[in-house]
C-alpha cells in the first residue's frame, strides 16, 4: 500500500515517508504503563498521542496490530537496576499479594484510557505473562557474548557491545559524557562496567515476585520485557515503537543493543516519542507538587485548578499541541480548550438542520484537502483542528443563512466532520442533560418564543441573559432556537 504518509524518526532524526515492512500490515509497539501507582497525566498525554496514530493508520486503511505492554514485575526504583522492587515493597507496605497492586492499578489505566475514548490495543500482554520469552532471549544474548553472569544476576555487557555497534544511536549521546556521568563502580559493584544493566536479577529469599531460571531464582530487568513481547507479537523488526521522549535515553537505547546483540537488528524501523508536559511552564512532577491525576483534572480538586474539566475537553486540549511539542497546563489553556472544543461539538450538532442550495459558496474540498495533507505531515492535529474550526465557521454561516451549500458538499462536509473530529481525533459528544432536563429546556425556549411573538422584547432578553449566566448558550435561526451548553 502506498501511502502519503510522513513520520519523524527518531532514529535518524529526521522526517521520512512511512514504508510499512509488510504493507498493509502495520506492527505498532508503544510501552505501555508500570502499574504500581495511579497513571498520571503524562502517560495519558502518551497514550491519547499514540491512539491519534493508531487511528489514522487504520483510517488510512492499513491492518494494524497495535501492541501496548503492561509492566508489572522488575521494575526498581533506579533506572540503572538498583533499589527495590516497587511491586514487592508496596505489596510489603500494604501486606497484600502483588498481583493483587497490578490488578488494581490496570482496572484503573483501563478506566481511564476509556475515558478518554482511547481504542484499545489488539494485544496488551503482561512481563509477568512473558517470563520465559525473556529466560530465552537472555540466553541467546548470553551464548552471543554480550553479556555475563554473576552469582544470579546476568548483566549486558555494553562497553563490549560497544565496540562494533553504536550504543547511543537512539539518542546520538557521547559515549565519554554518559561515563563521565554515571556513577563509579564500588567495591561490592558486580558489574564490568558502569553502564552495563541488568538482563536478569537475582532475587532474595525474602523478594516476593521471583522465578526459576538457569541462573537461579530472580525477575526480570525492565528492559529486557519489551524487547521479548515485542518480538514475540511483532517479529524481531517491525514498523513503529513509541514511548514517550522520558524512555528514550535508557529503556529504548538499551532495547535497541538487547535487540541487535540477540537478532542482529534493531527492532523497530522508525521509533517515535512525544514530547513532556509542563505546567505554567514547568516541569509537571510530583515532588515539585504540580503533578495531576486524570480524576483531579476532571473534578478540579487540585491546588492549581480553579474548576474540573471533562475527559473530551481535556483530550482536546491534549491534541491542540503536536505530539512532539511541549505540553504546558494552565487554567487559562484548559479554558480556551473547553470552549474550543464545545463550539466545534456544537456546530457538529447543527450539520443535519443545515437547509442545502443548488450551488455552493463555499470551499468545503479545500478543507478536506488540507487536514489530509496535516495529518500526513507526521500527524499534525493543530493543523487539522484548526481546519475543523474553519469548517465550524462555515457550518454556522450556513445555518445563519449567510453562506449556501450544495447537497453534494453537504456529504463531503459531513465525511469530513465524521472522519476527523470522531474517527481520527478520537473525539466524542459529551452530554449530562437528561431527558427531563431536555424537555424542561424546550419549554423555556417556547415561553421566550411566545414572549418575543408578543413584542415583550424586556422577558425575551431576560429569558436570555438568565440563561447565558447559567452555562445555557441560545442561538436563533431561521428553523428556530437551539440550545447548547455555553
Amino acid at each position: 500500500m502506498k501511502s502519503n504518509l510522513v513520520v519523524y524518526n527518531t532514529l535518524t532524526r529526521k522526517k521520512e515517508v512511512f514504508e510499512p515492512l509488510n504493507a498493509p500490515f502495520v506492527g505498532l509497539y508503544v510501552c505501555g504503563p508500570t502499574v504500581y501507582s495511579d497513571v498520571h497525566l503524562g502517560n495519558c498525554r502518551t497514550f491519547v498521542s499514540f491512539d491519534l496514530i493508531y487511528r489514522y493508520l487504520l483510517h488510512l486503511g492499513f491492518k494494524v496490530r497495535y501492541v501496548r505492554n503492561i509492566t508489572d514485575a522488575g521494575h526498581l526504583e533506579g533506572d540503572r537496576d538498583e533499589g527495590d522492587d516497587k511491586f514487592s515493597k508496596k505489596a510489603r507496605l500494604e501486606q497484600i499479594e502483588p498481583m493483587e497492586i497490578v490488578q488494581r492499578y490496570t482496572i484503573g489505566f483501563r478506566d481511564v484510557m476509556q475515558v478518554f475514548n482511547t481504542l484499545p490495543p489488539s494485544i496488551e500482554p503482561t512481563a509477568t505473562g512473558h517470563i520465559a520469552e525473556q529466560i530465552e532471549m537472555i540466553k541467546v544474548i548470553l551464548e552471543k557474548g554480550f553479556a555475563y553472569e554473576v552469582n544470579g544476576t546476568v548483566y549486558f555487557d555494553v562497553e563490549k557491545y560497544s565496540r562494533d555497534n553504536n550504543y547511543t544511536i537512539l539518542t546520538n549521546r557521547n559515549m565519554d559524557d554518559l561515563l563521565a556521568n554515571t556513577r563509579e563502580l564500588g567495591g561490592q559493584d558486580e558489574k564490568k562496567g558502569r553502564l552495563d544493566f541488568a538482563l536478569w536479577i537475582n532475587a532474595k529469599p525474602e523478594h516476593i515476585m521471583r522465578w526459576p531460571s538457569p541462573w537461579g531464582w530472580g525477575f526480570p530487568g525492565w528492559h529486557i520485557e519489551c524487547s521479548a513481547m515485542s518480538s514475540k507479537y511483532l517479529g524481531d523488526i517491525f514498523d513503529i515503537h513509541g514511548g514517550g521522549m522520558d524512555l528514550a535515553a535508557t529503556h529504548h537505547t538499551n532495547e535497541i543493543a538487547q535487540s541487535q546483540a540477540c537478532n542482529h537488528s534493531s527492532p523497530a524501523k522508525y521509533w517515535m516519542h512525544t514530547n513532556m508536559l509542563t505546567v505554567n511552564g514547568a516541569r509537571m512532577s510530583k515532588s515539585a507538587g504540580n503533578g495531576f491525576l486524570p480524576e483531579e483534572l476532571f473534578t478540579g480538586d487540585h491546588p492549581l485548578l480553579t474548576r474540573g474539566y471533562s475527559p473530551m475537553a481535556v483530550r482536546f486540549f491534549m491534541l491542540q499541541a503536536h505530539y512532539r511539542s511541549t505540553l504546558d497546563f494552565s487554567n487559562d489553556a484548559l479554558e480556551a480548550s473547553d470552549k474550543g472544543f464545545r463550539r466545534l461539538m456544537n456546530a457538529c450538532a447543527l450539520l443535519d438542520k443545515l437547509n442545502v442550495s443548488e450551488k455552493s459558496d463555499v470551499d468545503i474540498d479545500s478543507i478536506k484537502q488540507r487536514c489530509y495533507d496535516a495529518m500526513n505531515d507526521d500527524f499534525n492535529s493543530p493543523v487539522v483542528i484548526a481546519e475543523l474550526f474553519e469548517a465550524s465557521r462555515i457550518i454556522n454561516s450556513v445555518y445563519d443563512g449567510k453562506s449556501a451549500i450544495s447537497a453534494q458538499d453537504l456529504e463531503v462536509l459531513k465525511s469530513l466532520v465524521n472522519n476527523f473530529v470522531f474517527d481520527v481525533l478520537g473525539l466524542k459528544e459529551e452530554t449530562s442533560q437528561t431527558d427531563d432536563f431536555s424537555h424542561l429546556m424546550d419549554f423555556i425556549i417556547k415561553l421566550r418564543l411566545e414572549a418575543k411573538s408578543n413584542k415583550d422584547y424586556a422577558t425575551s432578553d431576560k429569558i436570555r441573559i438568565g440563561l447565558q449566566e447559567i452555562g445555557i448558550q441560545i442561538k436563533d435561526g431561521k428553523e428556530g432556537s437551539t440550545w447548547s451548553k455555553a
